[in-house]
């Protein structure tokens, strides 16, 4: 038998993350082109890779991003009615080498799960916060998939003897 203590109450504990669905529905509006750049990003990426394996890694991570784009639209369309449009004024950033464009990377997908964590405080329980739960473990896993290909990369370079601070 569980034993439920008789003087609880209601927690006064607030996530720092907690917003506003309003608020919620602006970071969905704006992810749609953060994902939208991520892709076109990756596409640089992609033609720089220094192998077909590690294109392959990196178009697998871009394709997650499309669907991700279209289930931010998706989101954002059933909790306010309205169509995403518009765009806002970020121009795609230069890759200026392929480690550059890894660490960008990398550090772009660790950026949206914080972003996407404070979205999930703001949205109803149910499908959109499983969703966005399900988009926040890609983004992780990209992380994790572009820690490995700096690593590689490192590794090759370290082993060469191209090593350079």
């Amino acid at each position: 038998m569980n034993y439920v203590n008789p003087y609880w109450r209601a927690p006064s504990l607030v996530p720092i993350w907690l917003i506003t669905p309003q608020q919620a529905a602006e970071l969905i509006k704006e992810s749609v082109q953060g994902e939208r750049s991520d892709e076109l990003f990756y596409d640089q990426l992609i033609k720089m890779a220094p192998n077909a394996q590690q294109a392959a890694i990196i178009a697998s991570i871009r394709d997650d991003e499309r669907g991700h784009n279209r289930m931010f639209r998706q989101m954002y369309k059933d909790l306010t009615g309205y169509e995403v449009t518009g765009t806002l004024n970020e121009e795609n950033p230069i890759v200026n080498s392929y480690m550059d464009g890894l660490q960008k990377a990398f550090d772009g997908e660790l950026a949206a799960v914080e972003k996407y964590r404070k979205i999930w405080f703001g949205l109803p329980n149910g499908i959109y916060k499983d969703t966005l739960y399900g988009i926040i473990l890609d983004e992780q896993k990209h992380a994790a998939k572009y820690n490995n290909l700096l690593l590689r990369n490192l590794n090759t370079r370290f082993n060469h003897g191209t090593w350079s601070y």
